[in-house]
């Protein structure tokens, strides 16, 4: 009897009777792996697959230099003050970009409310008023119609989303901005209430601060709010106005 199956014999019960497997593989030498190795490096770096990741990249983000070129006409938001308070001789008034920001913060932190978007909502927030970077902060008191003054902001996204270099970032931005001037959609209408209530706590704020009587900002927001968390972060501005007296 060899030894080989000696020793077979002196396995314990539980591997002796369980049945034996055997399995092969195949051993590739050192030659054969690199030359796998280096077939797959070629083929990741060929000329299409390239090609491939640049056209997915480019197809989600912009350029550089175009977003460059966006961010710096967007910086007009940053120096652009807001007209209502210019108009009132408010001292060092808010740009738009302020007034837009704190309007992302409002959408942060409010509650959750079923059946809405609070990611579409901040963004929303961001670009809701970008079009002023070109046409500027056009009041009711520039008595210019409303009709009018659509037209000359979506005259002044289109140009903005061109000069992003188009693509499904620009087409976001634009379909965000279209969704809150049409006021069409549970997002859009939180949006345009926290629009409302940022502009009256900035003015009570500015009443605190200053001494002024901004009454008018109030009154034009009286019964315009939508949703109830409108209502309720506008009920207590005026409740904090009442006891600022």
């Amino acid at each position: 009897m060899s030894r080989l199956f000696c020793k077979s014999l002196l396995l314990t019960p539980s591997l002796a009777s369980a049945p034996i497997r055997f399995s092969f593989k195949s051993i590739s030498s050192p030659s054969s792996t690199s030359r796998v190795h280096r077939m797959a490096t070629e083929a990741s770096s060929s000329p299409s697959s390239n090609a491939d990741r640049e056209a997915t990249s480019s197809s989600s983000s912009a350029p550089a230099s175009s977003a460059i070129d966006f961010l710096s006409l967007c910086h007009r938001l940053k120096t652009t003050k807001r007209a209502g308070w210019v108009k009132r001789d408010v001292k060092d008034p808010e740009s738009i970009a302020d007034h837009m920001y704190r309007m992302g913060l409002m959408a942060l932190i409010a509650s959750d409310i079923p059946g809405v978007d609070r990611d579409k909502c901040i963004k929303i927030a961001l670009v809701h008023d970008i079009a002023e970077a070109i046409v500027g902060d056009i009041t009711p008191s520039d008595g210019v119609p409303k009709a009018e003054k659509s037209r000359r902001e979506q005259e002044a996204l289109d140009h903005m989303c061109k000069l992003l270099g188009g693509g499904k970032i620009a087409e976001e931005i634009g379909e965000l901005w279209m969704e809150y001037e049409g006021n069409s959609s549970p997002e859009a209408k939180i949006v345009k209430d926290l629009d409302k209530v940022e502009m009256i706590l900035q003015a009570l704020e500015y009443e605190k601060d200053q001494g002024k009587d901004l009454e008018e900002f109030f009154q034009s927001t009286a019964g315009k709010f939508q949703t109830d968390l409108g209502k309720s972060w506008a009920s207590e501005v005026a409740s904090r106005r009442k006891k600022q007296g």
